[in-house]
């Protein structure tokens, strides 16, 4: 039996009273409070979290990652590691909108729902029953659907959380069907019970359980952004404010993968090894679409979104061939934790534009590197380590899902494929990203130096450290991963 820790508990008691004492705070302040105040409370809460996660595992409290458990709540390696990487994006963006509140009203409302979304992702990321995964899912979908549309006299930040939340009510009706099939054939909302109970099935119940599965894909790959789920992302990417793009595309986005791990491979292996297959070709067609469509962008933003598109794909390769290379799937956990950092940190870098110089048209960002130079570096280092160039973190992730998935070769004759349109794919997001730096660095004269916020510069010096420092020694990052990976053998018929 698993002894289970109070970590899940821990976070929610932390975030949750501070998400309600800010308002609380704010409503008793006549003067109202400023965003630097009520920033570095939402800070406080999350430093406490993510270090409490931290301890637990270095105390060597944490379990390795759990298929079965009688609990809602498992504190294990594979949610500890998705709790860290949630919690750092949410710190990320908390910091970052230290500068970006101080124009806009209200800031207690808006840091309030940020660890409120964060509440949602960690719990999402320990959830082993499905109605739990569900509360926690909204918990987390909820209040980004209103930070989407946090400025409220901007038509385009409207349009962005009305096609987010649209899209959202959606995917949460889908996963809900999902859930409903799943409990009426096997009389359980366990997740490692419906695994045990799909394996066991009557042959004439095969086709309930595999639209259940296909419910959940469909369901999380809204949230993951994959083809052909991914219409809304862009434009909500878009109009959002571009710190909010940053928890969504680094934070929110991430979660999905949580959910589908849990769920939907285990659940393929334990029904049928070709759904394997079908998520293959799902990834190829996201990393494909999202990155030809990214190199047709002209604004930042959008052309991030597709990238982050096109990262979807990569990660769905190692989930793809789960069964089949224990690399694979280590490599898309360590790809999540390297996509959550680097994309946060290109979102964040992009904040800071705007905050300042107030552009987001790629034809504007000349001369950058000579007006922001450590917002041009972190978005520049960032953009590299997207692109799988080493010595960067995103090189090694990259490098295990292209090779778990030549490992796979002799299982499944398909997935060295996958690796080739990996590796293809990669190289044509250096095209758009490379673009991206020629107009920073080798574009504009006689451009000024303008002032940095300081938040910004804070989070690119975090960045620039935590991504060449894995790439220089990804060796603990690497260990970490493997004891997060679950243990899908345990799931075959």
């Amino acid at each position: 039996m698993i002894e289970i820790s109070s970590t899940p508990l821990i976070i929610l008691a932390i975030l949750g009273t501070v998400a309600i004492a800010i308002p609380l705070i704010s409503i008793s302040r006549k003067d109202r409070g400023s965003s630097l105040f009520y920033g570095a409370i939402a800070l406080g809460a999350l430093l406490a979290s993510i270090g409490y996660v931290i301890y637990q595992f270095v105390t060597g409290n944490v379990a390795q990652s759990a298929i079965f458990s009688e609990d809602v709540l498992v504190d294990d390696a594979f949610g500890g590691l998705f709790a860290i990487a949630m919690l750092i994006v949410a710190i990320m963006t908390t910091v970052a909108s230290f500068n970006y509140m101080r124009k806009h009203k209200h800031p207690a409302v808006y840091f309030s729902l940020i660890l409120l979304s964060a509440i949602g992702m960690v719990f999402v990321a320990y959830s082993t029953d499905l109605v739990m995964l569900f509360v926690a899912w909204e918990l987390m979908s909820i209040p980004t659907y209103i930070l989407a549309g946090y400025m409220k006299k901007d038509p385009s930040s409207n349009e962005a959380a009305l096609k987010y939340f649209l899209f959202g009510a959606l995917s949460s009706a889908i996963i809900i069907y999902g859930i409903s099939i799943a409990y009426g054939i096997t009389g359980s909302t366990n997740i490692g019970e419906v695994i045990q109970g799909f394996s066991t099935l009557d042959p004439t119940m095969t086709p309930l359980a595999l639209l259940a599965v296909g419910m959940f894909i469909a369901g999380f790959g809204f949230k993951m952004g994959l083809v052909p789920f991914h219409m809304w992302l862009p434009d909500t990417y878009e109009g959002a404010p571009p710190t909010i793009a940053a928890l969504l595309a680094a934070g929110t986005k991430k979660v999905g993968f949580a959910a589908a791990l849990r769920i939907i491979i285990m659940g393929a292996v334990a029904l049928s090894l070709d759904w394997t297959f079908a998520l293959g070709i799902i990834a190829v067609m996201t990393m494909t679409v999202g990155n030809i469509a990214a190199v047709m962008q002209k604004n930042l933003a959008r052309m991030l979104a597709y990238s982050s598109i096109g990262h979807a794909g990569y990660i769905l390769i190692g989930l793809s061939i789960a069964p089949f290379s224990a690399i694979g799937i280590q490599g898309s956990l360590f790809h999540i934790l390297n996509h959550a950092v680097m994309k946060g940190a290109a979102f964040i870098a992009v904040a800071g534009i705007v905050t300042t110089l107030a552009v987001t048209n790629i034809d504007k960002l000349k001369g950058l590197a000579r007006k922001m130079p450590i917002t041009s570096l972190g978005l520049v280092i960032s953009l590299l380590a997207l692109a799988g160039v080493p010595p960067l973190s995103g090189f090694w992730s990259k490098l295990m899902l292209f090779g778990g998935a030549i490992d796979a070769g002799p299982i499944a004759a398909w997935a060295p494929w996958l690796a080739i349109a990996g590796v293809l794919n990669s190289a044509l997001s250096l095209a758009y990203y490379g673009w991206i730096i020629r107009k920073m660095y080798f574009e504009g004269e006689n451009e000024k130096r303008v002032k940095e916020p300081k938040s910004i510069i804070a989070v690119m010096i975090f960045s620039i450290i935590f991504i060449v420092a894995i790439g220089v020694y990804p060796d603990p990052i690497i260990q970490f991963t493997e004891t997060a990976v679950p243990n899908l053998a345990a799931l075959s018929p």
